[in-house]
């Protein structure tokens, strides 16, 4: 757990090596996104500037599927340091969760070559299980909301 409020080693870079190739946030995928997220007191932080490979189906817009990406990879390491936050795990390294669900909701079309800000709230934790409400957000505006149920892999 970090010893002041804002923990400067994104969350993804305290996995474990043979956990660190996911296309979305991993250290060791070399084609991936490489999201970072940052614990900040009670909530996550990731930031992501979409090029123009993300374009959806209306010119100057990310489409739905990377936001869902950037969910699914800052919604994990969210729960993995809520857990961590929450738990006297001394481990080493994070435990690793993965996606049981994942709701998005599309409010507001989302622009491209824009800073993307994606937070994520503990909602609950219940051993394993832990669920996280997250928000999306470009030019100061919500364009997508999410929740997810993660659950911890066994170490």
């Amino acid at each position: 757990m970090c010893a002041s409020r804002i923990c400067e080693t994104p969350i993804q870079d305290e996995y474990a090596a043979d956990y660190s190739h996911c296309y979305g946030c991993g250290r060791d995928n070399a084609d991936g996104h490489h999201l970072k997220t940052y614990l900040i007191g009670a909530e996550t932080l990731s930031r992501f500037t979409p090029d123009a490979k993300y374009s959806g189906g209306v010119p100057g817009n990310v489409y739905g599927g990377m936001i869902a990406s950037l969910f699914d990879c800052h919604g994990t390491a969210s729960a993995a340091a809520f857990h961590r936050q929450d738990s006297s795990d001394e481990q080493p390294t994070l435990a690793r969760f993965v996606t049981a669900s994942l709701v998005v909701n599309f409010i507001a079309p989302t622009p491209q070559f824009q800073e993307l800000t994606i937070r994520g709230v503990l909602k609950s934790i219940e051993g394993r299980k832990v669920r996280v409400e997250m928000t999306l957000e470009a030019e100061g505006l919500v364009r997508a909301n999410a929740e997810m149920l993660a659950i911890a892999l066994r170490r």
